[in-house]
């Protein structure tokens, strides 16, 4: 039954979230997009102290939604990125990046006016991935290999909560959610093969989700912290009530943005994560690139 709801909510919010951008066209609305591509390049060729030439490739894509009326603000971000690598003598291809997510906040602030920014709030998290993920090695005649360990709603990630909601601007504001339910979603191809004491993204042998019940703390927050300079910084943390709560996963990214003219970028981005069900280590990405910018916020989607 549990299940059953949560898919019925959440299958209302993103509907309701589609439909509703035809339905309401005024300046309630404020909508915003940016779209990137970044490459990184290297070449070598005779070059006596060795290296291995390579080139990537990052496409990085930022949507906002914004409403505000009457003491009510819906403030939604939905972040794509997808990136690949190729090395000279490498049989595969190798993802640099790979995710999609839509973050959707939903605020009544109090009628108290000496509470300021503070409302009420309900929110809708969903993430998941584009393509496959493999894990590269070699087989036991030295050849290369690779396993497959996730794809698209593989897993999959919805969460939905409510509590209380801080908002600045649209470029800061804290969500918390004491009460905050959480189902992951995964394909049964992993998790038919697993020990009895093994899961997968914290989804048991033969089982395709698993239901949490915690809390959410979620925060945005971007600035011009120097001349022509930029950073944008995304936090989430999660406790799980039913399962080892003191464990909190998090997530946090910091995205460093040079510009150099209206279309040319370098960016800098720093992602740290750690996640129980996933694997008990902190996970950290880095990727430096050149970048070419498209402002999206006259596209309508």
């Amino acid at each position: 039954m549990k299940l059953k709801i949560i898919h019925l909510l959440s299958l209302l919010f993103i509907s309701t979230l589609v439909f509703s951008q035809d339905e309401i066209e005024d300046k309630k609305w404020k909508k915003s997009g940016n779209a990137v591509f970044l490459v990184n390049q290297s070449s070598f060729s005779n070059w006596t102290s060795g290296g291995q030439s390579s080139i990537s490739g990052t496409l990085k894509v930022d949507y906002n939604y914004n409403y505000s009326d009457d003491g009510w603000a819906w403030d939604t971000k939905i972040f794509s990125n997808f990136g690949l690598n190729k090395i000279s003598g490498s049989e595969f291809l190798k993802k640099t990046d790979d995710r999609i997510e839509v973050n959707s906040v939903l605020g009544k602030k109090f009628n108290n006016d000496v509470i300021g920014k503070w409302s009420y709030s309900s929110f809708f998290n969903f993430q998941t991935q584009f393509a496959k993920g493999y894990r590269f090695g070699k087989d036991s005649n030295g050849n290369p290999n690779r396993t497959e360990k996730s794809r698209f709603f593989s897993p999959a990630t919805l969460q939905l909560g409510v509590g209380l909601y801080w908002k600045k601007s649209k470029n800061f504001w804290i969500n918390v959610a004491p009460m905050t339910g959480k189902l992951i979603l995964v394909n049964r191809f992993f998790t038919e093969t697993l020990n009895e004491n093994e899961t997968y993204f914290g989804v048991k042998k033969g089982g395709n989700s698993r239901f949490e019940l915690g809390a959410s703390v979620r925060a945005y927050y971007k600035s011009e912290i120097f001349k022509n300079i930029n950073l944008e910084n995304r936090l989430s943390l999660y406790s799980d009530y039913l399962d080892r709560p003191q464990n909190v996963d998090f997530d946090c990214t910091f995205n460093f943005v040079m510009k150099v003219n209206q279309y040319i970028s370098t960016n800098l981005i720093f992602q740290f994560v750690y996640d129980d069900n996933e694997i008990k280590r902190v996970q950290v990405r880095e990727v430096l690139g050149l970048g070419l910018n498209i402002d999206l916020s006259n596209i309508r989607i």
